[in-house]
């Protein structure tokens, strides 16, 4: 049985989430309060942080880590593109997550031209969009789960206004299309 240690407001929980839906896999959710950690969380990932995955007996934190952990342990249905070139486009978008989570926090916290700052990061993924139906390329997979999390969010939690970006609209009505994606933008709306 997989534990999953997570916080349902957390959009790096909400990535981790979503590939277990897509996988189908039975989880046992262990509900981490943010504001008021316990000790132990330490014990299982040194910075106190979620998600955290736990399977025989096994620990892994960090929710990029975890994705490609579970895309290989069950490859079933796959998440990452067979052509290695969408895999490494997928990767690229991954491992690059910063430049669009970074505004998005920025902007939450209220600090001076964050808002244009998260405007040019959504400017990036609309430029992206516009010339293929994901990030990854041809197919849904890890990459546009890697994003959808803080789209939700800056849509449904901050209002964020996403109509000036059209492709990215057309991406997100895909996305939400998925069961796993539709799910986690009832969490969203629960918050």
């Amino acid at each position: 049985m997989i534990t999953l240690y997570d916080a349902a407001r957390c959009p790096y929980c909400a990535r981790v989430r979503i590939v277990l839906a897509e996988k189908r896999l039975e989880l046992e959710p262990v509900e981490i309060d943010l504001d008021d950690r316990p000790a132990w969380i330490y014990e299982k990932n040194p910075k106190g942080r979620v998600p955290v995955l736990e399977e025989d007996g096994w620990t892994l934190p960090e929710s990029a880590v975890i994705m490609e952990y579970l895309e290989e342990r069950y490859p079933e249905p796959p998440l990452l593109a067979a052509d290695p070139a969408d895999r490494a486009l997928a990767r690229l978008w991954i491992f690059r997550a910063d430049d669009f989570t970074a505004p998005y926090y920025a902007l939450r916290r209220g600090e001076d031209g964050a808002e244009d700052a998260f405007a040019r990061a959504l400017e990036r993924l609309e430029a992206a969009l516009a010339g293929r139906p994901w990030l990854g390329g041809r197919d849904y997979g890890l990459a546009d789960i890697a994003y959808v999390p803080w789209v939700l969010r800056a849509r449904s939690r901050m209002g964020f206004d996403l109509e000036p970006y059209p492709a990215l609209n057309e991406w997100l009505v895909r996305l939400l299309d998925r069961p796993a994606v539709a799910e986690e933008e009832h969490v969203v709306a629960g918050l």
